[in-house]
């Protein structure tokens, strides 16, 4: 950090400190706006830029199941673990520059925070690049990795190459987002990601079944849009509202960029631990789908499909908990407990109603979700439904965990984000796939979901209690 910046700084803040604060949040809606609507203003745009991107798999999904069929669905999800690393360093960089910036913004060390701007962009795209080289030199060994069987492979390598290449602007789209939202601008976060979706969603239309492309076109048509909205960003980013990101605000500073991902590390440690269970639960699926009637590829493929489905919902949750970030971040860094508190209760019931919805749909029509992917055999339909009703029988009680520990990390506090994060990935649903099946088959992957989804959300509301003691004790 630039001494002369932080010396010029702290005079200013020790000049008048409680009056600079407190000018900053009577200036700042984040401070003084109701919560409702203000919640609403940065919630749906976010909500909407989840779900546009969990429209590139969805869609993808779509044209190639029903051009391709079951083994082009089974290859989307072997490799959906490297998407899934893409949305790990886009939350790391992207919540934790976020949380930096709103913070320091809260406490009136204006300077100080488009350091947090500057550095996040440069490691979010940097970052980009280095997994696509990654994932082009060792593309065979990582898809067999990853659980790949050999009627997939081909499939898959078709798809995984080309998509790698739109790794750099697809983490700067996703975290560049939180940036944008983090300057004020929730709609234009939303737009960056829309516009690459529906460009997405048109060239896919194009290119597999009109051109009938296969598995290639759907892949070239996914990175042009990642080129496109990653465009965008790059864009607004470099003409920021609150302020201005200049060529010395780039430059990698060990103090900043440890400080980005400490606050970041609880989102990325959460789809961290989702890309390992994803690992291991093609395996578990290819194993013990291959000693059951249906076969290796058909859990592989309905499990796939199921995810990205249930991922639609999550973008619901998710969304609440990003547009909870800047508001709760914001009157924390200006101690204004009861609106962070008051924040966090409303998302957690906005939470409620969604997961409840998501319950009875999977619940309720199970065959009709999954026969939007393209048709199967008998066993394909049989192992669907009785994916949904089994392992997302917990979906009403799965909004806690994800926006608790985003609450944890946005309010300063990542090491508590961070295991919160991993309670049902990694130490619940990880071993429970590991021991159960050894005794029930497949079967006891399904039954594997609701336990972990329970017990995770039970340590969320012990955790938040706890939360609520101490912020009340600190008011007081």
């Amino acid at each position: 950090m630039n001494k002369g910046i932080i010396k010029d700084q702290s005079e200013s803040i020790i000049e008048s400190p409680n009056n600079f604060t407190q000018v900053q949040t009577k200036q700042n809606p984040l401070g003084t706006k109701p919560v409702k609507p203000l919640l609403f203003q940065f919630a749906v745009p976010s909500i909407i830029a989840m779900l546009v991107s969990s429209l590139y798999n969805i869609v993808d999904q779509f044209f190639i199941g029903r051009s391709v069929g079951e083994l082009g669905n089974a290859a989307t999800n072997i490799s959906y673990p490297l998407s899934i690393s893409c949305v790990a360093i886009a939350l790391l960089f992207g919540i934790g520059g976020a949380s930096a910036f709103n913070i320091s913004m809260g406490k009136g060390e204006r300077q100080k925070a488009v350091y947090y701007l500057g550095n996040a962009i440069v490691m979010l795209f940097g970052c980009g690049i280095i997994l696509c080289m990654i994932t082009l030199l060792f593309l065979d060994p990582l898809l067999r990795f990853f659980g790949s069987p050999d009627n997939v492979l081909d499939y898959a390598k078709t798809y995984t190459r080309i998509v790698a290449f739109g790794f750099p602007f697809l983490i700067l789209t996703t975290g560049g987002g939180h940036l944008i939202r983090a300057d004020g601008r929730p709609k234009i976060s939303m737009l960056c990601n829309l516009t690459g979706a529906m460009i997405n969603v048109l060239l896919d239309a194009l290119f597999v079944f009109e051109l009938h492309m296969g598995m290639a076109g759907a892949a070239i048509a996914t990175i042009i849009g990642q080129f496109i909205s990653g465009g965008m960003v790059i864009w607004f980013l470099s003409h920021c509202h609150t302020v201005k990101v200049c060529r010395e605000h780039l430059k990698i500073q060990k103090k900043v960029v440890a400080r980005i991902a400490a606050l970041g590390t609880a989102p990325c440690s959460n789809q961290l631990a989702m890309m390992l269970v994803q690992i291991v639960m093609n395996k578990s699926l290819k194993y013990y789908g291959s000693i059951s009637v249906y076969g290796e590829s058909i859990p592989i493929a309905c499990a796939g499909i199921i995810t990205k489905v249930n991922q639609v919902f999550l973008s619901f949750v998710i969304g609440i908990s990003q547009g909870l970030q800047p508001i709760t971040s914001f009157n924390y860094g200006a101690k204004k407990y009861q609106r962070v508190k008051e924040s966090y209760l409303f998302a957690v019931t906005c939470g409620f109603l969604l997961a409840i919805t998501a319950f009875l749909l999977f619940q309720f029509a199970p065959r009709q979700i999954i026969s939007i992917f393209g048709n199967g055999s008998e066993e394909y339909y049989s192992f669907a439904v009785n994916y949904f009703h089994i392992f997302l029988f917990c979906t009403f009680i799965n909004f806690m965990q994800p926006i608790s520990s985003n609450f944890f990390t946005s309010i300063g506090k990542p090491k508590r984000g961070t295991f919160l994060s991993l309670t049902r990935q990694i130490l619940f649903l990880l071993p429970l796939l590991l021991i159960i099946p050894l005794f029930i088959g497949i079967d006891g992957i399904m039954y594997a979901g609701p336990i972990a989804d329970s017990l995770a959300g039970i340590v969320s509301i012990i955790m938040i209690g706890r939360e609520f003691k101490r912020s009340e004790y600190l008011e007081k």
